[in-house]
């Protein structure tokens, strides 16, 4: 049952209309996701970084716990951070919504939990649930663009079955990264620093921040996975206009703007 009781207001953000965004198609087709943008069809982020990490420790994971428990985790964890970001998602622009449904109301307690500590620094916000993209290289949708503590930012929002430690999520940085470096490219922005904000079921949070050499060292890490992707997909870096190495290469002497 889906109510329209809404989650408690601290805060209120502000829409800030600094940048325009365009609304691009996401295209999940029984393969990996991508975005189609004024009709090129671009790789996701997530489908980027998804084809080029080591799964060993999945594989691992998968045996220890089983197949079926291991997609029943899986889809469950799904289901809550679907449900967590509507929240939020709603939150943000002051919208009612209400899932009264025990994973719903799980999943408001720890949208409230983001709102309380996480957003609380935001003064406002460029755009909400934000389209961005290279072109000619890659895509993704984030989940806040805005002003935290002043500075400009890429936030997202990330449910967690258990705390993280950093070395469980580079990649999560790197997504960040990568979109930074497509909203600068496109908007002519300077996004100063990229913030992940994660909850637990049990209403445990976390939150992670990159700027300055930091969040240049993760957009070059980026670059390294895209350049692997493109290289995996042969047939996909034949139709692109741009050289992902040599993209590279400028990115590491500093001919590209951090």
């Amino acid at each position: 049952m889906v109510g329209t009781r809404s989650l408690e207001k601290k805060i209120m953000i502000k829409k800030l209309d600094k940048y325009s965004y365009g609304k691009y198609e996401q295209i999940n087709n029984h393969g990996p996701r991508t975005y189609d943008v004024e009709g090129n069809r671009l790789p996701s982020v997530t489908t980027v970084l998804g084809e080029t990490k080591d799964k060993s420790f999945l594989y691992k994971w998968q045996a220890r716990v089983g197949k079926e428990e291991a997609e029943r985790i899986k889809t469950t964890s799904a289901t809550r951070g679907t449900s967590m970001h509507k929240y939020l998602e709603n939150y943000v622009l002051g919208k009612g919504y209400e899932d009264m449904t025990e994973m719903g109301q799980l999943s408001k307690n720890m949208a409230q939990k983001v709102i309380d500590i996480g957003l609380a620094p935001v003064d406002g916000y460029y755009g909400s649930e934000v389209t961005l993209y290279y072109p000619g290289l890659y895509a993704g949708s984030t989940d806040l663009v805005g002003l935290h503590n002043g500075q400009e930012s890429i936030i997202d929002f990330k449910q967690s079955n258990r705390p993280k430690r950093v070395d469980w999520i580079e990649d999560y940085f790197m997504q960040i990264a990568a979109y930074a470096m497509a909203h600068d490219y496109v908007h002519g922005s300077n996004i100063q620093q990229g913030v992940i904000m994660i909850c637990t079921p049990d209403l445990y949070y976390q939150e992670f921040k990159i700027e300055g050499l930091q969040l240049r060292s993760w957009k070059h890490k980026f670059l390294k996975r895209l350049n692997q992707y493109f290289e995996l997909k042969n047939d996909s870096k034949e139709k692109t206009n741009i050289d992902t190495t040599e993209l590279l290469q400028e990115f590491e002497k500093g001919k590209i703007e951090s």
